[in-house]
């Protein structure tokens, strides 16, 4: 009777220890060599949106909507940079782009004071579209 309990005992000790792995130590980092450093590819680049201010310009061109888009850019605190208008239509440019639009139509670009979350804020709104080329 006094066997039973050691065997078990022996059992579940040695059973936890084979679900474990074994360790495997850590390599430490290497730099690439140049062959490796030719083959690594750049990241892809967004295709280039252009932007058009006036709706007249699109009459002759065929075009798709594919949704509003925006930027902005935020003045956090009085102390901070002032918010730059470029940098909104830079980043409206970029949602666009996310979009597969390869233009958009501006509507307005504004600087908004005292905006949640913004001391002042610069927004830039617009439609991105896609245009054929014919």
């Amino acid at each position: 009777m006094r066997v039973l309990p050691l065997c078990l005992l022996a059992l579940s000790l040695t059973g936890c220890t084979l679900l474990h792995k074994p360790y495997k130590p850590v390599e430490p980092f290497r730099q690439p060599t140049q062959t490796e450093q030719e083959q690594a590819k750049p990241a892809p680049r967004p295709s280039p949106v252009k932007i058009y201010t006036n709706a007249s310009d699109l009459v002759s061109k065929p075009f798709r909507d594919l949704g509003e888009v925006y930027g902005e850019d935020c003045q956090s605190s009085r102390q901070s940079s002032p918010p730059n208008i470029n940098t909104a239509r830079k980043r409206m440019q970029i949602h666009a782009s996310g979009m597969k639009a390869n233009a958009v139509l501006l509507h307005k670009c504004e600087i908004l004071t005292n905006s949640q979350g913004c001391y002042r804020q610069a927004v830039c709104q617009g439609s991105a579209l896609k245009v054929t080329n014919q």
